[in-house]
């Protein structure tokens, strides 16, 4: 009876082991299920946010300014008044050019009647060459005259007319840079001159300037869907397009230099910032897709079947930095092993302990 009892328990105890043994033996292992989805290649760029239109709000003459009737902030329509200069001198100086266009235009008219009767008496042989000749000149005095009056009047309306500066197109005033009683004189390189009175914005529309490579520059396309990103609004996602490509590279850098085009009516996206530029360049609709973790050697993975790793050799189609299309290999629902393929061999005794999402 002790005898046999001894038996059992080194044959339970051999068994414990051998058990032991088989589980030390065997590679744990997740997987992912393989799995029809749309795959898509998308690039990102980063770029800067500008508007759409930009401009410093400069007079063009010179006088000093009386009324800014703008702040910085506000949003103008195409064509309102922003802000004008003092214009009493002008309008002195424009009332003395009009007393001398009127004394011209009679000047004129005394001159027109003279040579008129001029004509008829030289036509009559009536008077002489010499007397014909300067009533001739008068009146081609009178009528330099009259066109120099005529222009002096219209000098000088024109600058009463730009002495208001008025919005070029629709937007925000980004700027005030200078005040009311301040002196500018647009052909001087003063603050003034330079930076304008105002500095006004369209951001209704925006640009954004990427760099792209010459290994990329032949994927993407005046037209093209872009999603644009910006880190102060993470939840939102704006949608543009490529607007522009340049035909060369920058000599520097080597890369192309692209604009994207997003509308923004609401002016959530702030010129100055930066935007992060998804574009997609190439797409697969139901391909049977796999992570690239699970891919050696570029052209091999391993799958599970019951307790074994089996080796199976794929054709890759589409590819992205995380993710490819399986063209052959491998079927769907097929449990690909992403932890723990490498070092199996085909054949290899594996243990399943999780399924990863892909």
């Amino acid at each position: 009876m002790l005898f046999l009892s001894l038996s059992c328990c080194r044959s339970s105890s051999q068994e414990q082991a051998s058990g032991q043994a088989s589980s030390q033996g065997s590679m744990p292992v997740k997987v992912v299920k393989v799995e029809r989805r749309n795959l898509s290649e998308k690039l990102t760029f980063t770029g800067t946010i500008e508007a759409w239109q930009k401009m410093n709000i400069v007079p063009d003459i010179s006088g000093k300014i009386a009324r800014i009737y703008v702040k910085e902030g506000d949003r103008v329509s195409q064509g309102q008044l922003l802000a004008e200069l003092d214009t009493q001198s002008l309008r002195l100086q424009l009332q003395q050019a009009e007393a001398a266009l009127a004394a011209a235009r009679a000047n004129f008219e005394d001159a027109r009647k003279n040579k008129e009767r001029m004509d008829r008496l030289f036509e009559e042989k009536a008077v002489s060459e010499q007397q014909y000749e300067k009533i001739k000149l008068a009146y081609e005095a009178a009528q330099a005259q009259l066109e120099q009056a005529q222009a002096a009047v219209n000098l000088l309306r024109h600058n009463l007319q730009v002495s208001q500066m008025k919005a070029p197109f629709s937007g925000v005033v980004a700027s005030k840079n200078a005040n009311e009683g301040d002196v500018i004189n647009p052909m001087m390189g003063s603050f003034s001159a330079s930076s304008g009175v105002l500095t006004l914005m369209d951001f209704s529309r925006v640009k954004i300037a990427i760099e792209i490579s010459s290994n990329d520059v032949t994927r993407i396309y005046r037209g093209q869907k872009a999603e644009v990103r910006v880190p102060y609004l993470p939840d939102k996602v704006f949608e543009g397009e490529v607007n522009l490509i340049t035909l060369t590279a920058d000599p520097t850098t080597k890369k192309f230099k692209a604009e994207i085009a997003v509308n923004n009516p609401e002016l959530l996206l702030r010129p100055g910032t930066f935007g992060e530029v998804t574009i997609e360049v190439a797409s697969k609709p139901q391909a049977l897709v796999i992570p690239q973790r699970a891919i050696i050697d570029n052209r091999f993975v391993f799958v599970v079947e019951g307790d074994r790793a089996r080796k199976k050799e794929v054709v890759l189609g589409l590819e992205t930095a995380t993710e490819a299309e399986v063209l052959s290999g491998l079927r769907e629902g097929e449990l690909v092993i992403v932890e723990g393929n490498f070092g199996l061999v085909d054949g290899s005794p594996v243990t399943l302990i999780g399924e990863v999402k892909s």
